[in-house]
């Protein structure tokens, strides 16, 4: 359904004012996530819509913001020039307001332990480490992992991230201790950049996390330029389970 060449910008258009129809419920999902249809001006796509009134109460998230965290993932993976998330906008649907992300289509037995060991994929999962540190990604799986049709490694999954404490939980610990890659430090500098500015992207973050997650996002930042390094493992669980 998703058409070969459509810029990013056209998709996003698409997702916030497109008309959008549920097709299916989608399996395996501790929320409510339904597969949709979107229409718009000619351009037929595939959605995931995450309404905000399915969300399941968790007792160390806020409730009804997983949503917005999904919503701000994307603008941090662009924010950062990296491109691991699909495509994601908040607005109102069926069950009422949630995130619209762009479905990719994928190779369903691949995920991220699988690219690894098929190979090619070692930069893009570096900035998926690094990525996951900076947000504070609580449950980074290997099937959060997608090996799109493109052949991309793409990012999803994204609603327990941006807490204000550590928590970050992922199946990506084989690069403690290195240095962060030129492109991954280039990125963290930009966004560190447009914090300075106080530009569009900040203002949409602003717009999807309170204050206190927007400080702690900016000093998870400072930190991963000023040491350079991936971090190593803080205090707690660092493993989500299942793993996959």
């Amino acid at each position: 359904m998703q058409p070969q060449e459509v810029s990013v910008a056209r998709v996003l258009e698409a997702l916030a004012s497109g008309q959008l129809e549920v097709a299916a419920s989608m399996p395996y999902s501790s929320n409510y996530t339904l597969l949709a249809t979107i229409q718009y001006d000619g351009l037929e796509l595939l959605g995931i819509y995450k309404p905000k009134r399915g969300e399941r109460p968790l007792w160390d998230f806020p409730r009804g913001t997983l949503y917005k965290r999904e919503a701000a993932a994307y603008v941090v993976s662009e924010g950062l020039g990296f491109g691991l998330v699909p495509p994601t906008v908040v607005r109102d649907g069926p069950y009422g307001v949630g995130t619209l992300q762009l479905f990719i289509s994928n190779d369903e037995e691949a995920h991220l332990f699988t690219m690894l060991k098929e190979g090619g994929y070692d930069a893009t999962i570096r900035r998926l480490c690094a990525f996951d540190c900076l947000v504070n990604n609580a449950d980074r799986k290997s099937g959060h992992c997608l090996k799109g049709s493109d052949r991309r490694l793409w990012a999803i999954d994204h609603g327990l991230c941006f807490h204000v404490e550590p928590k970050l939980r992922t199946v990506i610990w084989d690069f403690v201790g290195e240095p962060l890659p030129p492109d991954v430090l280039d990125g963290l500098c930009r966004l560190r950049s447009r914090f300075e500015a106080q530009d569009d992207v900040v203002d949409v973050l602003a717009s999807l996390l309170d204050k206190s997650e927007m400080r702690a996002l900016h000093r998870r930042l400072d930190r991963l330029i000023t040491t350079g390094v991936f971090p190593a493992p803080g205090p707690g669980p660092n493993v989500p389970w299942p793993p996959v």
